[in-house]
């Protein structure tokens, strides 16, 4: 019985319902009405009740269906103009979605830039993998120096030009590393998993509370996750070639009898084609020591800018055990395009999560480019 039929038989019943009620006021009210032909209006209109009350239950759940898929069908972007706007209701709706674990809707896949041709995985959609490799919150501080992609099966050249005669690469390392290496870089596939708690406060809140504080996690994850990969000083297994420290990487240790003679002997000793740009990776902590050492009372040396007392750019990373010095657009990060999302269930907690897989590769395309600066009394690479 569709919702029209139902309308109908409920008006008839109804109708029949009220009829009776009146009938059995007027005839009590009547006494040369036998009492038993109450009894059996009575019984009439308790019988009547019940089959309206069944179909009433009908219709109510039958309506409530109804206008919940009407609701689905309806736009979730509708009269939203503002681009910003649109954007933070379509993630919103994207994380939404994904707790509910419901279907995400045309409209929000146009304005995210869906990439899943397929419908059969949950690929993060274009607009929200960009911001989260390209606009971080919590950033990690070699994003500003090392190259950034995102791309599948990358494969890149370990420079960026070649000339008719092959020994044109002053740089004697460099040479012998290309040799032996070779002149290509290819990107692998290391996975891992960010995870989001959102509580149910979060998840019926206003778009642009869930969707910062989503992003903001997600930010966080993948930020950590490289600074941990890059800076490990005991890499995990499968993640060696993407430490600085690794001794799979191989990047030449410089001693020197403290870290500012060592940072300054692993400056002069890069070939020219990388001093010109190099950096400075070390934790405030080591930086502070020197600037204490070399002040000596003198408190020019701490308003001078890091630059100027190191020779270099200096970025600081609390990770950095020892200082990394060198050019570093030969640090290179490789995203894959594929990310997926999903969510899932802390069972300790009972806390909902939403889960990002991605796969990523950190390669240090040469090693000639770097040098780690560290005091006389330890070993060298």
């Amino acid at each position: 019985m569709n919702l029209y039929e139902l309308k109908m038989s409920l008006k008839t019943v109804g109708d029949q319902l009220n009829q009776v009620a009146s009938d059995i006021v007027a005839k009590a009210g009547d006494p040369s009405t036998p009492i038993q032909e109450v009894q059996d209006l009575k019984a009439k209109k308790s019988e009547l009740q019940e089959r309206f009350n069944i179909l009433k239950t009908q219709h109510d759940e039958l309506e409530a269906s109804q206008r919940r898929d009407f609701e689905n069908q309806k736009p979730v972007l509708a009269g939203i103009e503002e681009p910003k706007a649109k954007i933070t209701a379509a993630k919103a709706e994207l994380y939404r979605s994904a707790m509910r674990n419901r279907p995400l809707s045309d409209d929000v896949k146009a304005v995210l830039g869906d990439r899943n041709n397929t419908g059969g995985e949950k690929l993060l959609p274009k607009t929200v993998s960009d911001e989260l490799l390209h606009e971080p919150f919590v950033k990690n501080p070699l994003r500003d120096v090392s190259t950034f992609t995102n791309e599948t099966n990358l494969e890149v050249p370990k420079i960026s030009f070649t000339l008719s005669d092959d020994d044109f690469i002053a740089d004697t390392e460099t040479a012998k590393e290309m040799k032996a290496e070779g002149d290509t870089v290819v990107f692998g596939r290391h996975k891992f998993k960010v995870f989001v708690p959102i509580s149910e406060t979060i998840l019926k809140g206003s778009d642009a509370n869930l969707v910062e504080t989503v992003d903001q996690a997600l930010e966080s994850g993948l930020a950590a996750k490289e600074k941990k990969v890059a800076f490990a000083a005991t890499p995990k297994t499968g993640e060696e070639t993407m430490s600085f420290y690794s001794t799979q990487t191989g990047i030449k240790s410089v001693n020197g009898e403290n870290k500012y003679k060592a940072i300054k002997k692993a400056i002069a000793d890069l070939h020219e084609d990388y001093r010109d740009n190099a950096k400075i990776v070390m934790t405030y902590a080591d930086y502070s020591d020197i600037i204490e050492t070399l002040a000596n009372g003198n408190t020019t040396y701490y308003d001078a800018p890091p630059e100027r007392v190191l020779g270099k750019p200096v970025i600081f990373a609390d990770a950095a055990v020892d200082p990394i010095i060198g050019d570093f657009r030969y640090s290179h990060f490789n995203y894959d395009i594929e990310m997926i999302y999903d969510r899932d269930k802390d069972v300790k907690t009972g806390i909902e999560l939403f889960v990002l897989t991605a796969w990523f590769d950190h390669k240090i395309k040469l090693k000639s480019a770097f040098r780690i600066a560290k005091v006389a009394d330890a070993p060298t690479v």
